[in-house]
């Protein structure tokens, strides 16, 4: 069972493979010498010619016979580890270097988990197959082949019966092979799935906390459980059938091989010694067999895991040789776009917007709409748009990902925060960023004095920000975006889930920026895109109305009715507050 492909790939690891055998291979030959030795002895202490210096000999050449076995032993599975180590670290970076190559938008052909997993166990599986399966599989086939040619010169038919049952083992690895392929198959499939479930459900556990669903999720993660249960031990019954057989037929070759052994000692064929020789060695015909059949199962496994790995690597990439976004001021223009996330749900349909360089646009409308859907395609997230979207006059398939990003930053409600210091988030906006460069952008974002009672740029940032309030959090990200300094900028919902105070100030830098930058604010309160030159309302996936807010609130349409709605909801809540106060 070897994959081609794979070796190909870690091409790397095969010099490792190989001397690995060439190791095996001498211990095999000292193991030959040290029963050589013993049994050459026995026919002399047999024969009564016996003397003190051949002893001295023997026990010499036995001792050295350890000693280097010992070696050899070591030095394999020295080389054993290297294959393992060449085999993880190449495996990991093309798995990564292709999650780079796919860009944002990976998550439309692969889950995070299932990535996660691949890296994870399914390299680990991978390990066994280079680092112990292949040497194995090598070495069996020579093993038996170099005694059946040492002992032919003992006794050709013992030797000969004994070459003759050690196919027989592949033979039933074989057979076993067609029946595991499938069902270790579905062993990947089902151990990724609840694998994802666990990830989900970890991560939301605090949301199931709250709505007491906690219970529910649990029950529905048994049953996932149970199913994989199942299906593994399905895979051990197998695993422990095929063992079996594997062992009747190591243990019948050798017994076989001793029996005629035997008779043909009986005959007077064979001497004592020769006799004890092959007896000794007959074993060693079928163990390096019998070992790779132990492997063999962890092997399956792993070629299953690299159908996986495979999979992802062959996923089409983007073009890298894109246009290249020219410096400057940059238009967008969109044209009778659609979009779905899947065939039978179309999230936007057929709308056309411009957004002129250094202009100020907005987009609104109710959740679900399609806003967030917009930002995706514009930044390249989603790529299976119908229609035509241009950036600077160029298709936006065509724009090389590096380019885009260049030119366009995005800044959403849920922008990640990196573990490490306020300094390290900063410097990917901006790698060679100075602090007074980053000082500059904290203060435009009311940041800067909160920092000094810390530890200025060096504060610590945990994972995903919490150590930070929302509007904290909201607020760096800002200033990392600032930092970027690009023509293009995308807001989505940048405002929401914060306090008011952040609120207002993160709109006030989202005012300033309009004045020198493109920018273009996605955002469910329409107070914020009153000062906006031009309001696109999305209703049901399409644009139903545009223009100014002016414009907007001299007709009836559907912005001028959300609008008054949200007036009179704030409204009523600053009536309450100050009755409360009162």
């Amino acid at each position: 069972m070897i994959k081609t492909r794979l070796i190909r790939l870690l091409d790397h690891a095969k010099k490792y493979v190989v001397f690995q055998v060439i190791w095996k291979w001498f211990s095999l030959l000292c193991q030959v010498v040290m029963i050589f030795s013993l049994s050459l002895l026995l026919q002399k202490a047999w024969d009564g010619d016996l003397s003190g210096n051949f002893v001295l000999a023997c026990i010499i050449a036995v001792f050295c016979a350890i000693i280097l076995r010992f070696f050899c032993d070591r030095q394999a599975s020295y080389l054993s580890y290297k294959a393992s180590v060449d085999v993880k670290g190449i495996l990991r970076d093309r798995i990564y270097e292709k999650l780079l190559k796919l860009g944002a938008s990976y998550r439309e052909s692969v889950a995070t988990s299932e990535v996660v997993q691949m890296a994870a166990e399914g390299v680990e599986q991978l390990e066994t197959y280079f680092g112990r399966y292949l040497s194995q599989l090598s070495y069996s086939l020579l093993a038996p082949v170099t005694l059946f040619v040492i002992l032919s010169f003992v006794d050709l038919k013992a030797s000969a019966v004994l070459l003759v049952c050690v196919p027989l083992i592949p033979i039933s690895i074989v057979a076993v092979q067609k029946l595991a392929k499938k069902l270790l198959n579905k062993y990947w499939g089902i151990y990724t799935e609840l694998g994802d479930s666990f990830l989900e459900n970890l991560q939301g556990l605090t949301t199931l906390k709250i709505y007491r669903a906690d219970e529910e999720k649990a029950a529905e993660m048994d049953e996932e459980s149970q199913r994989f249960r199942r299906i593994t031990m399905k895979v051990l019954t197998m695993q422990l059938n095929s063992t079996s057989v594997m062992d009747i037929i190591a243990y019948g070759g050798a017994a076989v091989g001793m029996i005629v052994t035997l008779s043909e000692y009986a005959k007077g064929k064979v001497g004592i010694g020769g006799a004890m020789m092959i007896i000794l060695l007959a074993s060693e015909f079928f163990i390096p067999l019998r070992l790779l059949g132990s492997f063999f199962h962890i092997a399956m496994n792993g070629m299953a895991a690299s159908d996986k790995i495979f999979a992802l690597l062959d996923l089409p990439e983007p073009d890298e040789k894109g246009e290249i976004l020219e410096p400057g001021e940059i238009d967008i223009h969109l044209a009778g776009v659609g979009f779905s996330y899947e065939e039978d749900r179309e999230i936007v349909s057929g709308i056309s917007m411009d957004f002129p360089a250094g202009s100020f646009t907005s987009i609104v409308g109710t959740s679900g709409c399609g806003k967030s859907t917009v930002a995706g395609i514009l930044m390249g997230r989603n790529k299976g748009y119908s229609g035509s979207v241009t950036v600077q006059g160029k298709q936006l398939r065509e724009i090389s990902e590096k380019s885009l990003m260049e030119h366009i930053t995005l800044v959403g409600h849920n922008s990640y925060l990196f573990k490490g210091t306020v300094r390290d988030n900063l410097l990917m906006g901006k790698s060679d960023a100075t602090e007074e460069e980053m000082q500059i952008v904290l203060e435009k974002v009311n940041l800067f004095g909160f920092l000094q009672t810390q530890q200025g740029l060096d504060t610590t940032v945990l994972e995903k920000g919490s150590n930070f309030s929302g509007g904290q959090c909201q607020r760096l990200a800002l200033a990392r975006a600032l930092l970027h300094d690009t023509s293009v900028y995308i807001f989505d919902e940048a405002t929401s889930n914060i306090d008011m105070e952040s609120e207002e100030m993160i709109m006030e830098v989202i005012k300033e920026l309009a004045k020198i930058k493109t920018v273009l604010l996605i955002s469910h309160r329409l107070a914020n895109v009153v000062g906006s030159d031009r309001i696109y309302m999305l209703e049901n996936g399409s644009v139903s109305c545009f223009g100014t807010h002016d414009d907007l609130m001299s007709s009836e349409n559907g912005y001028r009715k959300l609008y008054s709605y949200q007036n009179e909801l704030e409204s009523y809540g600053k009536e309450e507050r100050k009755a409360v106060a009162e």
